[in-house]
């Protein structure tokens, strides 16, 4: 083996490839399958096995993971004493209480417990979220039962669809609340808020292309600040009225639910806005591992939001008046302007965790079969999970800004933020309370003891929001609907498109014994041919298309499949797999080259880990000619699904990315064969 290459897996359809959570191993027909070990009962978070808490992770985590759930001070106490609510929350004593009751046990249980202390310990090889829960789910499939799987997978997208409803809500919400804040230093600037915030936001767009590796660093120390002020402020209002602090007692919560239903069940749909960027937590874990974030909750953020909850209800205790803007006024009047720019600060983080989280998901969606093939532009060469998605990006200004416009205020949007929230938090609790029973073997006493209470948390939160539909709630669930349709759409017709390649193309291996028993031989031209392909099963569109009309083949041919693991990353040393498809010196192989959902596929870079004893030969990559066959779908005269159906992945199917640049091919060496297939 040549110096400096990685240990190689053994060659031959049965090499296994070694992840964290077992190994993919490849069946006879070459398509790999996770065979996992033993799953532990708590993540396996690289930073499990870190002595100390990672300050350093922890602070740079406020940056990230907190800025949507540390901003919601700013719009959720205006929004629920708001009287130009559908249902409003009259300002009184008890109503007050139990309002900042229901604030606080709701953070307590949604965010402490069920997300920091049970959800972020369902990890995929450290990964959290609603893909990773996806992926969980499946691996788990022979446990659950095919359909209860699949079922809960689509759940599973679902949530992820509505993700990106709080995608486009979240920078609205918060850059509006933020910039209404200039309203209690001038009255005057009321009409400034909606361009402002769209000044602000299209900047916010705009450099997304270029990264925030430049900015990143100071997000944290920016977040720092803002938890000690929003802190600091609060104990001024606890300080000036100590009797909110009874307000701590649970039974204050359950008396303003029993005693007030009719006013407290509609105010639930306001509440669910204190716990907003919950999934964030969760969705972060892999960049900085769950210790760091569960520090910093329970050190900075947890305290300082819950600080100023209580300090805006102390604040309202002693003057009803100040319900329109509780946050700001809260602060003392020679601070207010401070306070505003430290407000937009804040919003601009927490809009960007959210925007970078969408790309994120996109990219996962796409490399689990769920979206097309999407263009990803890397901002950091030291930063793995800095990416850029133009796609998503152009579509997010667009329905951000028309949020914005349409709207107007925070208020308003925020009786169409917890639609979203509340969707997928159920969503997530299902998920992982399956998850339990059947990965980690959880009896299923306790399943229910712990899943009941959470989940009817979730569901009255749920039931709550959906009163709001008629005034805003509609718009998160229509466009995680959407987004819904347009995934699984996708995902059903890849199946229909594969089924029909499958019957184009023919079996590789016996394509492969056809060359090399033809009579006359085929003519071999020296160089190095590479053909993607989706798998060892099928011959590449291409390469018969070569071969057919050209009565030609290259000296060396590689056949390479990119597979995509239920893991996020697949070291190097375990990427490879080589198959000579039953001959060991025609010069024609199999390769395949597996990823993690998280990884970017670099098919030179993968093929630069051969060992040309494996090869059936020396093969020249720097000359070597890549061959691509291109799908051309059109409408048959017998849908397969559909027609809506079918037209709308025929659409979608026009954003697919360029598969020469996604898999970093060298342009001026890339060929492209296409081919007509009828869905």
């Amino acid at each position: 083996m040549p110096a400096g290459q990685p240990p190689q897996p053994a060659v031959g359809c049965n090499s296994n490839l070694i992840t964290r959570h077992g190994y993919v191993a490849y069946d006879p027909d070459g398509r790999p399958t996770i065979r996992t070990k033993e799953t532990p009962r708590v993540g396996t978070h690289p930073d499990t096995g870190r002595k100390g808490l990672g300050v350093g992770l922890a602070i740079s985590a406020l940056g990230v993971v907190f800025g949507d759930i540390g901003t919601s001070p700013i719009y959720t106490m205006q929004t629920l004493f708001n009287p130009d609510d559908p249902h409003p929350v009259p300002i009184s004593h008890d109503n007050i209480y139990g309002v900042v009751s229901l604030v606080f046990w709701s953070v307590m249980l949604i965010v402490t417990i069920t997300y920091v202390s049970l959800v972020m310990r369902a990890d995929n090889d450290g990964e959290g979220g609603v893909m990773a829960l996806i992926t969980l789910v499946k691996q788990s499939s022979n446990k659950l039962g095919r359909r209860t799987a699949s079922f809960l997978a689509a759940l599973g997208i679902l949530g992820a669809a509505l993700f990106f409803g709080d995608s486009m809500i979240t920078p609205a919400i918060s850059v509006l609340s933020a910039v209404e804040g200039s309203k209690t230093i001038d009255p005057g600037l009321s009409d400034w808020v909606v361009p402002i915030t769209a000044v602000i936001i299209i900047a916010l767009f705009s450099v997304q292309r270029h990264g925030t590796a430049a900015v990143g660093r100071f997000f944290g120390p920016v977040m720092i600040v803002w938890f000690t002020v929003i802190g600091a402020c609060g104990v001024g209002g606890i300080i000036r009225e100590p009797e909110i602090l009874r307000a701590l007692n649970p039974l204050y919560a359950l008396s303003f639910m029993a005693g007030h239903f009719h006013i407290a069940f509609f105010a639930l749909a306001a509440v669910v806005l204190s716990v907003t960027g919950a999934e964030a937590l969760y969705a972060d874990m892999g960049h900085f591992g769950r210790k760091p974030i569960t520090f910093a909750w329970l050190l900075l953020v947890f305290p300082a939001c819950l600080l100023s909850y209580f300090g805006q209800g102390a604040l309202l205790l002693q003057n009803p008046n100040v319900h329109d803007a509780p946050f700001f006024l809260l602060t003392p009047e020679w601070g207010r302007l401070p306070m505003v720019l430290l407000s937009i600060a804040a919003t601009v983080i927490a809009s960007q965790a959210v925007i970078t989280g969408a790309f994120s998901v996109a990219a996962q969606a796409a490399h689990l079969g769920y979206l097309p093939r999407l263009r990803i532009l890397h901002t950091s060469a030291s930063t793995m999970g800095q990416i850029y998605v133009p796609w998503i990006n152009s579509m997010l200004l667009i329905a951000v800004l028309t949020l914005v416009f349409a709207f107007r205020s925070s208020a308003a949007l925020g009786y169409a933020y917890g639609m979203a929230v509340t969707g997928t938090m159920t969503i997530t609790t299902l998920l992982f309370l399956n998850i339990a029973r059947a990965r980690w073997s959880w009896p299923l006493w306790s399943v229910i003891a712990i899943g009941a209470p959470l989940l009817t948390v979730d569901l009255l939160f749920l039931a709550a929001n959906l009163t709001k539909l008629v005034h805003g709630a509609w718009l998160p669930l229509l466009i995680g609907l959407i987004a819904f349709t347009v995934m699984t759409t996708w995902q059903d017709g890849r199946a229909v498109v594969t089924r029909a390649r499958d019957a184009v193309e023919g079996p590789l291996r016996q394509f492969v014994e056809s060359i090399v028993t033809s009579e006359p031989p085929l003519t071999r031209v020296p160089g190095t041919a590479i053909f993607l392909n989706r798998g060892i099963e099928t011959a590449p569109l291409a390469m018969r298309a070569n071969v057919k009309y050209n009565r030609m083949l290259h000296e060396h041919v590689v056949v390479l499949s990119l597979e995509t693991a239920t893991v996020p990353r697949v070291a190097d040393g375990a990427r490879l797999s080589v198959d000579d498809l039953g001959y060991h010196d025609d010069g024609i192989i199999h390769v395949t080259a597996t990823y993690g959902y998280m990884d970017r596929p670099d098919v030179p870079a993968a093929l630069a880990l051969l060992d040309s004893a494996r090869t059936e030969g020396p093969l020249d990559l720097a000359g070597a000619t890549y061959f691509l066959s291109k799908v051309d779908l059109v409408m048959g005269k017998e849908p397969s699904m559909a027609p809506w159906r079918t037209r709308l992945f025929i659409g979608t199917s026009y954003i697919t990315s360029d598969a020469a640049a996604y898999f970093r091919l060298p342009l001026d060496r890339t060929v492209i064969l296409g081919s007509r297939i009828e869905v």
